[in-house]
């Protein structure tokens, strides 16, 4: 039984590219999540207002790959000690948030966050529930196998 996790960490281009990486990753899409407007657009999210971060559903075969080893992904593909921004993305569409989906998830990724903060780091990321995950336009899907984009990861 495959299971989802969700995650915002900036540009969701480069962290879909990190995680289709990963064996045990089924499938990914990115979208928009966090927010308050039903079926937001890119350019309604990219205005800031509508509460939505840019995000990576990830769908996973738990048998292959654990919730701990997106979650260390995760950790490692962005900067969470940055406020709503991520390289040279700023905003609260590129804030780092972690989207959970049942209490297990919200268990281990709240663990995983305390740890990180007793090793002295200040981490900013949310961990809330997940609530409605909006697919991106099309052309948003699998930007750097599209584009043969490349991540500086």
């Amino acid at each position: 039984m495959h299971e989802r996790a969700t995650f915002a960490a900036g540009c969701f281009w480069g962290i879909e590219a990190q995680f289709r990486k990963m064996k045990g990753v089924i499938d990914t899409q990115v979208g928009y999540t966090g927010g308050t407007l039903k079926k937001p657009t890119y350019e309604q999210v990219c205005e800031g207002d509508t509460g939505h971060a840019e995000a990576v559903e990830v769908t996973f075969d738990p048998k292959i790959i654990s919730y701990e080893e997106l979650l260390n992904l995760f950790w490692q593909i962005h900067d969470p000690t940055l406020k709503n921004r991520q390289g040279p993305d700023i905003g609260t569409q590129y804030r780092s948030v972690i989207f959970t989906h049942n209490e297990t998830q919200e268990k281990i990724a709240k663990k995983s966050k305390e740890a990180l903060i007793k090793s002295g780091k200040k981490i900013v990321t949310e961990i809330v529930p997940a609530t409605v995950f909006y697919r991106a336009e099309e052309y948003h899907q699998r930007y750097h196998d599209k584009h043969g984009g490349s991540c500086s990861f």
